[in-house]
């Protein structure tokens, strides 16, 4: 009867072992199936994005195509030594952008000296120096609305306070410092993404060897964070030079045959030129070529400035 009982038992316990066995391996198969569905719908949903993004840059980069084709097509026969060398001549209908293509590089030029080093020491004091609290975070927040403001309101801006304020009159310093102001918080906001980017053993060492923070930092951050800083260099040239608002209130003129002989004289820039030559000309229709010749010099500076920035921080960036 014991011996009976003791083999059911055996055989009972079998079942239980077969079954939880069974349960055991069919738990491993769900969760085995589960993991698969999920990596292949991970796998889906990671290529119709990478999909999507490779869609908008190619609609972009068409746009772009399709910009640069247009105005190629239009403005080719335009462009000449005359054109590039000389003064417009008979209302504008003829002659050459010259003094436009000398006021542009001024107003960019300019405005990047006055951006670039207050942006840069803005980062410098945001990231390295500002205690984290609500302080930073407005002075941040506040950044990045003025960002966003329309260009004709740092034009007024600059008309009323430049131009009438300080007394500068419209000339090429109100107008770089007026596309300063307006860069500025894409210089901040790229040289304190290169700041973040230098990793904090660099900042560890230095200070380990006896360095104060202000020699870690000038010595050590900056030369590191350089090349990224120089991105926003970048991006600042190309708004400040195609900015048509900004400038005619504080620094351009409708038409002058002379070239500025300092900072406080007018300037004629390419932007406005194309402005003028397309809404207030008196032959429009007639200067038409001029027009798109002009919009292809200015693409053709913006882009060689650009690429001299390139090609200096691509140096830098093989050095460190």
């Amino acid at each position: 009867m014991d011996a009976h009982s003791d083999s059911a038992r055996g055989d009972l316990s079998r079942k239980r072992g077969k079954v939880r066995s069974q349960e055991k391996l069919g738990g491993n198969a769900l969760a085995a199936s589960q993991t698969k569905s999920l990596a292949r719908t991970r796998r889906l949903m990671q290529t119709g994005f990478f999909s999507l993004f490779r869609v908008a840059a190619l609609i972009n980069g068409l746009a772009l195509l399709i910009v640069v084709a247009f105005l190629l097509l239009n403005g080719w026969r335009a462009i000449n030594w005359t054109f590039l060398s000389q003064a417009p001549l008979d209302s504008m209908t003829r002659g050459g952008i010259f003094p436009c293509i000398v006021g542009t590089f001024f107003l960019s030029f300019g405005a990047m000296l006055v951006a670039f080093p207050w942006g840069v020491a803005s980062a410098i004091y945001l990231h390295e120096y500002a205690q984290p609290g609500p302080t930073l975070r407005v002075i941040r927040l506040g950044i990045n609305n003025l960002a966003g403001v329309p260009s004709v309101v740092f034009g007024l801006f600059g008309l009323a306070f430049f131009v009438i304020w300080c007394n500068l009159k419209v000339s090429v310093l109100s107008g770089a410092l007026t596309l300063g102001a307006l860069i500025l918080p894409v210089i901040i906001g790229t040289a304190e993404e290169a700041l973040r980017a230098v990793p904090a053993t660099y900042r560890e060492a230095s200070l380990a060897l006896g360095a104060t923070k202000w020699q870690t930092i000038y010595r050590v951050v900056l030369p590191a964070a350089f090349p990224g800083m120089l991105t926003g260099c970048i991006l600042g040239v190309s708004r400040a030079a195609g900015e048509t608002a900004a400038i005619m209130f504080t620094a351009a003129v409708f038409f002058t045959r002379q070239l500025p002989s300092s900072i406080f004289d007018p300037v004629m820039a390419l932007p406005y030129h194309i402005y003028v030559l397309a809404t207030a000309g008196t032959q429009i229709e007639l200067t038409r070529p001029l027009q798109y010749g002009t919009a292809l010099v200015l693409i053709a500076l913006v882009f060689s400035m650009n690429l001299i920035a390139i090609f200096y921080r691509a140096r830098l960036q093989r050095r460190f």
